[in-house]
């Protein structure tokens, strides 16, 4: 393994509050959006003076950030994007991720010694868009999900010039690429500028055309169909392919979901891809734990999508519109008193006082505990917490720290693929 390089690990950053735990939990780098041009426009996002501060904090523990300005652009949104980029040009990012050419050429104008990644938006799906792109002038190419990991090898094999990014886990589009018109058919939101209000997750019937009215159910299950619904791509069980593929950086999707989904995501790829670079066989023997904590996280069904270039039915459909849940998210870790062993969790979830928790730790396999007392912060005794976000004081069995994250297992390990 010393020959090989170790990819980067990227995350999710919705708010500064993800991003402090992506990087907690383990991620190198992590790509977020400013409050203008992002694809996830109902993110919280962050402006110029956030962009500046992210970075300050990531580079504090020498990791990177990324910038999304990936929409499609319109004539009017060049009008206000030089003043954009002249304010992002400042915060000191190593990168802005982009889709359109347009942008792509004003960002070059603007802030030439910026790095520039290419947006899976821009459907990268074979070499010479590849090396167009490298040609361009462009750092590195997100693949588009759609490419099996023998065309992966063979763009690698034919443009060395240009990094590669492959999305590993999280969403998938069940248009290419994303590149989907039905939310601004039916909503007037735009899935290219950033307000996709994701109708493939709705409940569809069939009509016929002279039976106005007649809905007839296009079966799934008892709770309707989604004919639309993708599952979640899932590729921890093929890190080493990733690998050897020469893809420089993992991405894992996910601005808009939780804190702990960003938290445990990342945990677990951490996991993986550092257990095959120490040991190939811990990797392998570890295979199922990585899966169990992925299940435990806000998902829908798992699949390996594109990857393996063997297309079939389960690549498609999810059996409802949302996400199943593994565990509850209860409360994040604010502060530990190693003296003590208590440690300040703000609460995320309802919890109290004899149930069965169990910490996801940034450092170390996590564990399990009762809690057997539970405090506000001016010492009063609680049996649970009454307030939303509210700070309580509980005394962990095993150290903490900061941003560790507080869950209750609800359902038993399973994994589809």
């Amino acid at each position: 393994m010393d020959t090989v390089k170790k990819p980067e690990l990227l995350a999710p950053a919705g708010d500064f509050e993800k991003l402090r735990a992506a990087l907690s939990f383990g991620a190198d780098a992590v790509y977020l959006g400013g409050a203008e041009y992002s694809l996830r426009s109902k993110a919280k996002n962050f402006d110029a003076e956030g962009i500046t501060q992210a970075v300050k904090y990531a580079h504090g523990l020498g990791r990177k950030v990324y910038v999304t300005v990936n929409i499609y652009a319109r004539n009017e949104d060049f009008k206000c994007m030089y003043d954009f980029l002249i304010k992002l040009r400042c915060t000191g990012a190593d990168a802005v991720i982009v889709s359109d050419p347009g942008v792509f050429s004003l960002v070059k104008e603007i802030i030439p010694d910026m790095d520039i990644h290419i947006s899976t938006q821009a459907n990268t799906t074979n070499y010479r868009a590849a090396a167009f792109w490298a040609k361009a002038g462009a750092k590195r190419a997100v693949l588009a999900r759609e490419l099996s990991i023998a065309e992966i090898e063979e763009i690698r094999r034919a443009t060395p010039a240009i990094e590669l990014e492959a999305f590993v886990h999280g969403a998938m589009c069940m248009a290419y690429s994303g590149r989907c018109l039905l939310s601004h058919y039916l909503t007037g939101r735009g899935a290219n500028r950033g307000e996709c209000a994701h109708p493939c997750r709705y409940k569809y019937a069939l009509m016929e055309e002279t039976r106005l009215g007649e809905y007839f159910p296009i079966e799934e299950d008892s709770r309707g169909a989604y004919i639309m619904s993708s599952k979640d791509l899932c590729l921890i069980e093929y890190i080493p392919q990733l690998i050897a593929s020469g893809v420089s950086s993992f991405k894992i999707e996910g601005r808009m979901k939780s804190v702990y989904y960003t938290a445990a995501a990342v945990k677990a790829y951490r996991c993986a891809i550092d257990d095959y670079f120490n040991d190939p066989e811990l990797y392998e023997s570890n295979k199922g734990v990585y899966l169990s904590d992925l299940f435990l996280t806000a998902h829908r069904d798992f699949t390996t999508g594109f990857f393996t270039g063997k297309l079939n039915e389960s690549i498609r459909v999810h059996d409802g519109p949302d996400a199943e849940h593994g565990s509850d998210f209860c409360g994040i870790v604010k502060s530990y008193d190693a003296d003590s062993n208590w440690a300040v969790v703000e609460q995320r979830g309802k919890f109290g006082v004899g149930e069965e928790l169990e910490f996801l730790t940034a450092e170390g396999s996590g564990f399990r505990q009762i809690i057997n007392e539970m405090f506000d912060l001016n010492s009063a005794p609680l049996q649970n917490a009454p307030h939303p976000r509210q700070l309580l004081r509980i005394r962990a069995v095993r150290p903490v720290r900061e941003l560790d994250i507080l869950r209750r297992r609800v359902s038993p390990f399973s994994h589809n693929n």
